[in-house]
């Protein structure tokens, strides 16, 4: 399962799907192949979670490096040598970028954020079982070195000229591209941390009416798990820094995708999008080639230096768009901040219960029918302000809100998954339940009692630790 915009998160390259996927493209029909073979029986649907974090030293609050004595770097080799995790690069001899064990990965945003990209599990208690090993495994490793994992949608302390870059190809173009495209783009790479989640699809109609509705009802998700509200260690007066940062990242290859949302749209509406977004590369033999600016369409059509496009490198090409809901081989929900361990796993559930219901995605597409790409961009723009108050037709997001959770506890009760305790899947939301029931979001109940002060980096410390 993927991570965020940044690359790929549980796989460093795509894996090909068959032999034929690094031989030339035959044309734009193969295109829908991915999507095609993603398709599967409902009983085979998992469920795969992913979660950002900062690392950051304690006493100083300076960010953890990619390299040094103390660095991410070091803290990789310890997983290697002591929880058997195996290391990834990008080719043979090039510096280690992420880590595979099983059907889980440990993965490096451009700042050196760590991310858990968690194996596809049956259900959310099992999630949640997987984030807590992982951290477990996580903080006796980095104990020693002084250094506190944070879990928050922005970096609450570091300034850009701060951070350090993960020694990626794809980084290094993005380094350049970006800031072209927007002004956020080097915020968006290397100070913005997030939770998201991955969802099965049995067939086109399943996965398009599932995209329809995630990407309705994104602006929601983003306010109801706003979660970053400091930045270079003072309270900024919004809930969601990194929901503002998005706002100005990359038009070409953001938003909620509008033209997917007729009743009739299938997967090649989603092909036609991603083939007008500019390409920031491919690889060939494991090496960058940078064709940043050029359309896969043009690509397809013309190829590049003597290149012809592959599966691979459209795969690839689809784990570099950032809509708020992303169509792969996986429906991925991806507005959320990065969240405290005792809410992370709010934000999987929500959509399991949602999409993985035939009741409650009913239900919820009921309720978004006739929503307007209009008015839910008008909301996006004040969520990163005013979290669940934003205005909505009338009332406070907290409303939508609401109903949202209300239809996903249901969805999740009817699935009827227990632990060992005779719990089902809705333990999972009961906290955010009785945050959104306030109106609040974690950014709101983090702040609590918070004021500017000599005080203020060692509080944020304290109450974003993981």
């Amino acid at each position: 399962m993927n991570a965020d915009p940044r690359g790929p998160a549980s796989h460093v390259e795509p894996h090909p799907a068959s032999v034929h996927d690094d031989a030339p493209l035959r044309g734009r029909d193969e295109l829908i192949l991915p999507f095609v073979r993603a398709c599967k029986p409902r009983t085979e649907f998992r469920i795969g979670a992913e979660a950002e974090k900062f690392g950051v030293f304690e006493g100083t609050y300076a960010p953890v490096h990619y390299r040094g004595a103390k660095s991410v770097e070091t803290i990789l080799r310890a997983f290697v040598d002591h929880h058997g995790w195996a290391e990834e690069s990008e080719y043979e001899g090039a510096p280690t970028i992420a880590l595979r064990r099983g059907d889980g990965s440990i993965t490096l945003e451009p700042g050196a954020q760590l991310e858990l990209s968690g194996a596809p599990l049956p259900h959310v208690h099992l999630i949640v079982a997987e984030l807590i090993g992982h951290l477990t495994e996580l903080k006796g490793l980095s104990r020693e070195l002084g250094i506190t994992w944070l879990g928050l949608g922005f970096h609450p302390f570091a300034r850009q000229e701060d951070l350090d870059w993960v020694p990626k190809s794809r980084y290094a173009v993005m380094r350049e591209y970006l800031p072209t495209r927007g002004a956020n783009g080097l915020d968006m790479m290397r100070r913005t941390s997030t939770v998201q989640a991955n969802f099965d699809y049995s067939s086109e109609k399943d996965a398009m009416r599932k995209l329809r509705v995630s990407l309705k009802l994104a602006p929601v998700t983003t306010a109801v798990f706003a979660n970053s509200p400091f930045v270079e260690g003072k309270i900024t007066g919004e809930v969601s820094r990194r929901a503002r940062v998005w706002l100005d990242v990359d038009p070409d290859r953001t938003g909620l995708l509008p033209q997917t949302w007729h009743e009739g749209a299938g997967f090649e509406d989603y092909i036609a999008w991603a083939l007008e977004c500019p390409m920031f590369m491919f690889k060939r033999d494991g090496h960058a080639v940078d064709n940043r600016g050029q359309r896969f369409r043009d690509f397809l059509e013309n190829g590049f230096q003597g290149h012809r496009p592959t599966m691979v490198d459209w795969e690839t090409h689809l784990n570099t768009l950032f809509p708020e809901v992303r169509l792969k081989r996986t429906i991925e929900i991806r507005g959320a901040d990065s969240l405290p361990t005792d809410i992370f796993a709010a934000m999987p559930a929500l959509w399991t219960g949602i999409l993985y219901d035939e009741r409650a995605l009913s239900e919820a597409e009921a309720l978004t029918a006739d929503f307007t790409h209009e008015e839910l961009a008008e909301s996006r723009r004040r969520i990163p302000f005013e979290g669940l108050r934003t205005p909505f037709r009338g009332k406070p997001l907290q409303a939508l809100a609401e109903r949202m959770v209300s239809i996903a506890m249901g969805g999740l009760t009817r699935r009827g998954i227990v632990d060992r305790d005779g719990h089902d899947e809705s333990v999972h939301l009961r906290a955010l339940e009785a945050l959104v029931a306030k109106g609040l979001t974690p950014a709101d109940q983090l702040l609590e009692g918070l004021v500017d002060g000599a005080d203020l980096k060692a509080q944020i410390l304290k109450r974003a630790a993981l």
